[in-house]
């Protein structure tokens, strides 16, 4: 029997010609191009705007960043004064970016969920108030609501005077904290010896919590056993650190705002414009958040509902054990869309004098310096890497939800 293999069966031998009328490669063919036309008119805008800049004598530099800033920053989360460079300015600009940000998401997502899933709930009343909130904020536009809440504060507070004398219109809540037309005063933490392995205990009990609570889901689906958590939860969040806090020396304590001069001092200051931003952003956003919950509540088959009451589970568990796991799947996604929105809002904080990295380096370093070709770039990256950063967060999380198949 001949070992030769027929000519017409063999398979043809890649030729150029391919790349275009072979259906395997042709697609490829086409991306490449379009990738290297990219690159070319990229090349080509860039090399135009050097060239534009360089006959106007203004090349690219970022020795700016190095210079004294000379100006002040009201709200500061790390030492700065007016003397400090551009650079530093720029970096408190983006904590206080990322602060107001963490503090928006994690609000808009509690209201969000408990908007969406009351929505949802057989009290008329109650179905139509979460309805009437989600109508009216996320058709309104957000910089409104800031203006509404910072203008609302300012003027329904008292001043920091009313606080004073024995005859004082306004008082303290608790002695403890103080809501003024200029802020809250809340009390802060003074941490003395011991108080790093004191704060490494609280962390690690917080940790905890969440590892019993994960635990307990594991048996209840296992076995079928359900296992107490609430009174755990709150005995490994609290003996630990009751534990620490003694041994250790009481090594935490907390400094109480006082009033002092035409001013309060001591403790946390939180600024009218932090708090307006970050409550109109979780309000606004917390609605949208509420219609993605909402959809995704109703994705999932009336029948799990059904067969959970068959089992003898409460609504309560129903919803935090059956529909919700499964509803995430729906309500990630968008969920995701949302911290981005919320994030690249907050660049609306100019308009109540809040000091972000828009304000900073995207406002004041950008009038001082004349660079604005540099600083809207740094801009530009700033926001780029919180966004990605964001997305990767979530996409990991979102691909631990998603139907494992077998």
């Amino acid at each position: 029997m001949s070992s030769t293999t027929d000519p017409d069966m063999r398979p043809d031998s890649f030729r150029l010609a391919m790349l275009l009328n072979d259906t395997r490669y042709r697609s490829y063919t086409f991306q490449f191009i379009a990738l290297i036309l990219l690159i070319l008119g990229l090349g080509y805008l860039i090399s135009n705007l050097l060239d534009n800049l360089a006959r106007a004598g203004l090349n690219i530099s970022w020795a700016f960043l190095g210079e004294p800033s000379g100006y002040d920053i009201n709200q500061r989360p790390i030492e700065y004064t007016s003397q400090s460079t551009h650079a530093r300015a720029s970096i408190v600009g983006a904590i206080n970016t990322l602060i107001v940000a963490v503090l928006a998401c994690v609000s808009a997502t509690i209201l969000g969920v408990l908007a969406g899933v009351l929505r949802l709930s057989n009290n008329w009343i109650v179905s139509k108030l979460m309805s009437i909130y989600v109508e009216a904020f996320r058709n309104v536009p957000v910089l409104i609501w800031i203006l509404i809440i910072f203008l609302a504060m300012s003027n329904a507070l008292p001043q920091p005077r009313a606080f004073r004398g024995e005859d004082a219109t306004s008082s303290m809540w608790f002695d403890a904290v103080a809501f003024t037309n200029r802020g809250i005063y809340i009390p802060s933490f003074t941490n003395g010896a011991g108080s790093l392995l004191f704060w490494i205990v609280i962390l690690a009990s917080i940790v905890g919590v969440f590892w019993y609570r994960s635990y307990a889901k594991k048996v209840l689906y296992a076995t079928g056993r359900m296992l107490p958590t609430a009174l755990p939860s709150l005995g490994i969040l609290i003996i630990p650190g009751l534990l620490a806090y003694f041994i250790l020396g009481r090594p935490v304590g907390l400094e109480y705002p006082e009033l002092s001069g035409f001013n309060f001092k001591g403790g946390i200051h939180l600024r009218l414009s932090l708090i307006a931003l970050w409550f109109a952003l979780a309000i606004y956003t917390g609605a949208f958040i509420a219609e993605n919950v909402r959809a995704g509540i109703q994705a999932v088959s009336k029948g799990q509902t059904e067969a959970a009451g068959a089992l003898g589970l409460r609504p309560g568990r129903i919803m935090n054990l059956v529909i919700l796991p499964q509803a995430l799947r729906v309500i990630i996604p968008p969920l995701i869309s949302q911290y981005l929105n919320i994030t690249k809002n907050s660049s609306l904080a100019i308009a109540v004098g809040y000091m972000d990295i828009t304000g900073t380096l995207g406002g004041i370093t950008l009038n001082q310096t004349g660079r604005a070709i540099e600083a809207i770039l740094l801009l530009m990256l700033f926001y780029l890497i919180v966004s990605l950063s964001i997305s990767a967060v979530m996409n990991v999380y979102n691909n631990r939800m998603k139907l494992q198949e077998r």
